[in-house]
């Protein structure tokens, strides 16, 4: 196991109308709030901001209002959300909604204290490690960012999508009512699905050495349950104890738990944030094509991992050969995403040539390699693009 440090400070509460709590859980840091949010129909309809609103004034907060969050979120509203902080002096953001709007808010809490432009920070240019307090009501299980210390956002004006990182934003609670994701969109059902589930793989595979078996059961059992337990809720969509259990799962695949104490991935989130950034779409979505594409293309670089996975989480026969077994495994969850909906080409997200490969690869690369079971370069990850149209 190798050397490491890990924090995880995020409060969990798992009850029904635990968004009922919101008011009494900023009042632990402030008496002002921002409450970001989407700002589209459902929001409205289904009472969902008029009860985050009841809430902050039932505990006798001053509260302002940031609508406007879109799937694959843009710098431009986190801008006008750290001039509206500064210009009222607010001391917490209050996020309703999933990773698009969870990312949104941290932006928010980490610009707050910037001096300087931001988006030098995603572009690795600047540095910060002050933020404002975070806390979310968790709408959509999915992009773990209701329990991690990552934010991505994708720049307006050159379509750059780019994370930054840092335990300061790791959000101090996060509300979960299971009855909230009753009524969700069976795609994004499906695409928080992919999501966590992506989460724990870009951790768990990496190179056997050091040997780390204890998050490797972790990571293995988090995989097991996210596919069974989003069976039965695409079955049957309000199971509460189904939901409940993909709620927290969001949280601990990216909480940094299954990844502490060995070396990390991230290639195929590499390779879909720019698919996201250039063509808007859901980052779900981006993952369900490129993993198996990634997973046939690295896999006989270390076959004993590809069997362990195939074993231990897609039920692959371990008297199988090894190699054969690895394959078996990659076959199965491309079978799972497909059972489930998600797409698993790129004609099915919409891209249907090849002409901005090449400015992908180049995006994901970002001047170097990527991934560390097999590090991918710009010709990589263009064999991978191809690999993925299949």
């Amino acid at each position: 196991m190798l050397d490491f440090e890990f924090q995880s400070p995020t409060k969990m509460i798992l009850r029904r109308n635990a968004i009922e709590l919101a008011g009494s859980e900023v009042k632990r840091y402030s008496d002002t709030v921002l409450l970001v949010h989407y700002g589209d129909d459902f929001i409205y309809k289904s009472g969902l901001r008029d009860r985050a609103v009841k809430a902050l004034e039932d505990a006798g907060l001053k509260w302002f209002e940031l609508p406007g969050v879109q799937p694959n979120p843009l710098m431009s509203l986190v801008y006008k959300g750290i001039d509206l902080c500064r210009e009222n002096g607010i001391g917490f953001v209050l996020a309703l909604g999933g990773g698009s709007v969870i990312d949104t808010s941290k932006a928010i809490a980490a610009g707050y204290y910037y001096d300087g432009d931001l988006w030098d920070c995603y572009l690795g240019k600047g540095t910060f490690d002050r933020a404002l307090p975070v806390g979310t009501i968790m709408t959509i299980p999915a992009t773990g960012s209701e329990g991690s210390n990552g934010s991505v956002i994708t720049n307006d004006k050159t379509l750059q999508k780019r994370d930054i990182m840092s335990d300061v934003l790791r959000p101090v609670f996060t509300l979960m009512d299971p009855e909230m994701t009753f009524t969700l969109p069976r795609s994004q059902t499906v695409n928080g699905i992919v999501d966590m589930g992506s989460h724990v793989m870009e951790r768990y595979f990496s190179p056997m050495e050091p040997v780390n078996d204890l998050t490797d059961r972790l990571a293995e059992a988090i995989m097991v349950s996210v596919m069974e337990n989003g069976r039965k809720v695409l079955e049957k969509p309000d199971d509460y104890d189904a939901r409940a259990d993909l709620m927290v799962a969001s949280v601990v695949a990216h909480n940094g738990l299954v990844g502490i104490g060995r070396f990390q991935d991230w290639a195929s989130h590499c390779m879909g944030a720019p698919i996201s950034g250039i063509y808007n779409v859901p980052h779900g979505r981006t993952l369900s094509v490129i993993i198996p594409a990634w997973m046939k293309y690295v896999y006989q670089d270390n076959i004993a991992r590809f069997r362990q996975f195939a074993v231990r989480v897609m039920g692959v026969d371990p008297e199988l050969d090894a190699a054969e077994a690895a394959a078996e495994g990659i076959k199965r969850l491309h079978a799972f995403y497909k059972e489930i909906g998600a797409p698993t080409t790129m004609a099915e997200i919409g891209i249907t040539d090849r002409t901005r490969y090449e400015e992908m690869a180049k995006a994901a690369c970002n001047g170097g390699t990527i991934g560390c079971m097999k590090a991918l370069g710009e010709k990589d990850v263009m064999n991978i693009y191809e690999l993925a149209e299949k």
